[in-house]
């Protein structure tokens, strides 16, 4: 089977044909090209879609990211992240191995092409060429023939007039003799110019066609075969990155494994735990007598008061309300004294950690700066010793802010750790009653009452009212007079009281002590007739007066 036998006279379809598979590789080779830009879409989508949902640094978000699902979930995403990578390997690939493989293959073929038709449009053209010198011949001894024709005829019609001359006839003898050797020369002339022809035909068709049709045909199977090469390289390069794929979906299955569901509940608890304890049971009313009521040390009812009911008479309320009755809104107290203790105690043990890692860190430099200063000393010409003096005092100055900061957590935190469960003076100042102006029938209650996610509640149930007359009780406490002052206290530092019944005060400022702290970590203050609240003890410098009852003079 070859185009040189069997296609010797299809010269112009063979062209059109070869043209044809060029123009298939070049699709074959766009087809790559668009495959290679759609796995660096989607190499590109898979990665933004991948940074999208990962938990942003130092967010609240970051810190949800603590449980196993989300572990799992941040797992998954990283995974997508590698198998992004594997698409832009594939589209690596394939340009590398089919695209520019291929482009160049291309160009060769084409000069191959243009060549081979060359020589065949050049063959064509010398056969051409001898065909019409065949022709030419061919007419030339035919006209002579007729020539000579016409010259015997005419000698012989001239030799049988006896009228014409015989000088007449012997040059019309001679004229026919001449046309008669013309004829015969082209006829010899004919007879070599066709035996060149046939000749130069015969290796046309059985020599030249033959073996120009013969490279075109191996030139088009060649590539043919380029192609199913690049099919399977194509595949090829698909099947290199699937182990790999696997293996970053056998992680999003062990990611999947390793959500612990008991564990992250244990999280919540941790999470959200308060450290009180709930209410105790309530004991039946007696309508006859003054109302009692028992409940745990760390009742959620005991902000109502600790023996001191807030009294209601007439929907009239006398008491002070405690600092943490709502949810602080704005910035959060560098004590986290808006939270519970158990949340408490978490928030100021990071800090603490915190502040000791950087105090460590600030060490490391100034060990590190020492040294360079014992080097500096030993090798003056490597550097001045006294340029580091300034660097030295000013790390050595951060330890120090440091290790201070460090240790007003840490009595935060040993206030916290150390605080015992029952609080029995927290009720009176909810209430804003002296022990003097107390119904000694009312048990004291041991707790403040906390809403349940840690936060204080104003709300008073029914139960926690002392249900009393109100005849008894009017007069008392339509005359309560302010309380008296029981010292003064310089404010150490600023303290912004956003919550209600606390009082702000800044540093350097003198306010009357109206009530020392009871172990809860606040001590009320005045600063006018109009303005008192609570504040933190840790605040300010307390100097009680030795003559007030009970007083103590402490900082």
């Amino acid at each position: 089977m070859s185009w040189g036998t069997e296609l010797w006279d299809q010269f112009d379809n063979l062209e059109k044909h070869t043209q044809w598979g060029i123009d298939t590789l070049e699709k074959c080779i766009k087809f790559v090209k668009e495959r290679t830009e759609i796995e660096l879409s989607y190499a590109k989508q898979l990665r933004n879609l991948s940074k999208k949902y990962q938990p942003k640094k130092n967010s609240k978000e970051e810190e949800e990211y603590k449980y196993t699902s989300c572990k799992a979930f941040i797992s998954t995403l990283n995974e997508m992240n590698d198998y992004a990578g594997q698409h832009e390997v594939i589209s690596e690939n394939m340009a590398s191995q089919i695209i520019v493989d291929l482009a160049r293959y291309v160009q060769e073929l084409k000069q191959e092409r243009k060549s081979n038709f060359h020589d065949g449009r050049k063959a064509q053209q010398h056969i051409e060429t001898c065909w019409k010198q065949l022709e030419s011949s061919k007419r030339r001894f035919e006209r002579d023939c007729k020539e000579a024709d016409r010259a015997q005829q005419y000698f012989e019609k001239m030799d049988a007039d006896i009228n014409v001359t015989k000088a007449d006839v012997e040059k019309a003898r001679q004229q026919a003799q001449i046309r008669h050797q013309m004829a015969e020369d082209s006829k010899a002339d004919y007879s070599s110019i066709l035996q060149k022809f046939n000749h130069e035909q015969h290796e046309y068709y059985h020599t030249h066609i033959p073996n120009i049709f013969q490279k075109i045909q191996e030139m088009e199977e060649r590539r043919i075969v380029r192609i199913g090469e690049s099919m399977k390289t194509y595949a090829e390069v698909d099947r290199q990155v699937i182990p790999i794929i696997g293996k970053c979906l056998d992680g999003i299955v062990k990611a999947a494994e390793s959500i612990d569901q008991k564990n992250d509940s244990q999280l919540v608890i941790e999470a959200y735990k308060s450290g009180f304890e709930p209410p105790g049971d309530i004991e039946f009313e007696d309508y006859t007598q003054p109302m009692k009521r028992t409940v745990s040390d760390n009742s959620l009812s005991n902000s109502r008061g600790e023996g001191k009911p807030d009294l209601k008479f007439g929907g009239k309320s006398k008491g002070k309300l405690w600092p943490f009755i709502k949810k602080n809104k704005g910035a959060t107290p560098e004590d986290f004294s808006n939270l519970p203790p158990e949340q408490r105690r978490k928030k100021l043990q990071q800090k603490v950690d915190e502040l000791n890692k950087e105090i460590q860190k600030e060490m490391d430099q100034r060990d590190a700066i020492t040294k360079m200063k014992d080097v500096y000393l030993k090798n003056p010409q490597m550097g001045d010793p006294a340029s580091l003096d300034h660097k030295l005092a000013e790390v050595s100055q951060n330890i120090e802010k440091l290790r201070l900061e460090t240790q007003k957590f840490e009595a935060w935190l040993a206030e916290v750790e150390g605080r015992l469960p029952a609080r029995s003076e927290q009720a009176r100042r909810q209430s804003g009653l002296y022990d003097s102006q107390n119904p000694p029938t009312v048990n004291n209650c041991a707790q403040d009452r906390e809403s349940p996610d840690g936060s204080y509640t104003e709300e008073q149930s029914q139960e926690s009212e002392v249900k009393v007359l109100a005849t008894d009780f009017d007069d008392e406490f339509d005359d309560e007079e302010p309380l008296p002052a029981i010292g003064t206290c310089k404010a150490l530092y600023t303290f912004e009281g956003q919550n209600e019944g606390t009082i702000s005060v800044v540093e350097g400022e003198t306010l009357y002590v109206i009530e020392e702290d009871k172990g809860d970590g606040w001590t009320r203050i005045r600063r006018n007739e109009d303005e008192e609240g609570y504040v933190p003890t840790s605040y300010v410098e307390v100097c009680l007066d030795k003559n007030a009852k009970g007083a103590k003079t402490y900082i």
